[in-house]
């Protein structure tokens, strides 16, 4: 049989018993217990390490380095605690959805395609009915390149960390005993709730984010990994910050491509939130799903389980 987001695990040897290899609901809960308290306590630890070591003001967490150590340590925690689980069920750790054998091949680069389609697509849409403005280059030479490559960066660790928390460890865990579509139906919820901490998050933006969650999850099912959903998770966030020089989740970051505007109302162009807050992103998020659809089509039963 195989599993729910990744190859078949292989078989338990006939000699290990208990909770890390029980296949009932109850193991499968206790295993995910385990996991978020690894996963918690890590988290705390690498916050505080940041926190004592380089006394960072707020603004600091707007800059690409700020940025980055925030998701390398949620990355960090989320695999590193995934990694001990696959210790402890005699499980490869890819099996959760970052298999090795695909790191940054075709579908992550098919993935980032598709987030920069996206996000240009709605930056479009806004500006046909007056909603941005691109304005002037902020940024020349040297800089312009390197915080290009800095952003890139940063917002690659926010794919692989939101990716692998949301739609990881907990996604195989719990998929296993409730099945794959109610479980991405919880993750993405807790997905559109985390974001409503970032500042100017408004309920519209997170209900996109609710629905967006709920696409990674459908190319997780079709793809078979989170590779596609990593590198457009990535390439979005990108497109809006730094090409598109926007407002992204309501984070707003220093050192972007343009001195460009967002104007008119929230409802065009997602306000404060960014232009993912628009109500233009449900249109193109439902178009995501129908080429989506297309494009990769399901694979057999006996392959995807």
């Amino acid at each position: 049989m195989s599993t729910v987001n990744g190859p078949p695990a292989p078989e338990q040897p006939p000699f290990q018993t208990g909770v890390f290899t029980s296949s009932g609901r109850a193991g499968a809960i206790a295993r995910l217990l385990i996991y978020l308290a690894i996963a918690t306590v890590a988290f705390l630890v690498f916050s505080t390490i940041i926190a004592i070591t380089l006394h960072p003001e707020p603004a600091f967490f707007l800059t690409p380095l700020g940025l980055f150590l925030n998701e390398l340590s949620f990355a960090l925690s989320a695999i590193g605690a995934a990694a001990i689980m696959a210790l402890l069920e005699n499980r490869p750790l890819g099996c959760y959805g970052l298999p090795g054998r695909e790191t940054f091949g075709k579908h992550f680069w098919q993935g980032a395609a598709w987030g920069l389609a996206e996000v240009t697509a709605l930056i479009l849409v806004i500006a046909a009915f007056h909603g941005y403005s691109f304005g002037n280059i902020a940024l020349h030479s040297r800089d312009l390149a390197r915080y290009a490559l800095l952003w890139g960066v940063a917002f690659l660790m926010t794919g692989f960390s939101e990716e692998f928390l949301f739609r990881g460890y907990v996604q195989y865990t719990l998929g296993s005993v409730i099945g794959f579509w109610p479980t991405a139906v919880l993750g993405s919820a807790g997905f559109g709730a985390f974001h409503l901490y970032n500042q100017g998050e408004s309920w519209a933006g997170a209900a996109g984010v609710v629905t967006i969650g709920m696409f990674f999850c459908l190319t997780l099912r079709r793809t078979g990994s989170l590779w596609f959903a990593v590198g457009m998770h990535a390439a979005f966030d990108f497109g809006e910050t730094f090409l598109y020089s926007v407002p992204n989740s309501g984070f707003v970051g220093q050192g972007h491509l343009s001195n460009a505007s967002l104007h008119g109302p929230a409802w065009l162009t997602g306000g404060t939130v960014g232009p993912e807050g628009s109500v233009f992103s449900f249109l193109t998020m439902a178009l995501l799903f129908v080429l989506f659809a297309r494009f990769y089509p399901a694979k057999a039963k006996s392959q995807l389980g």
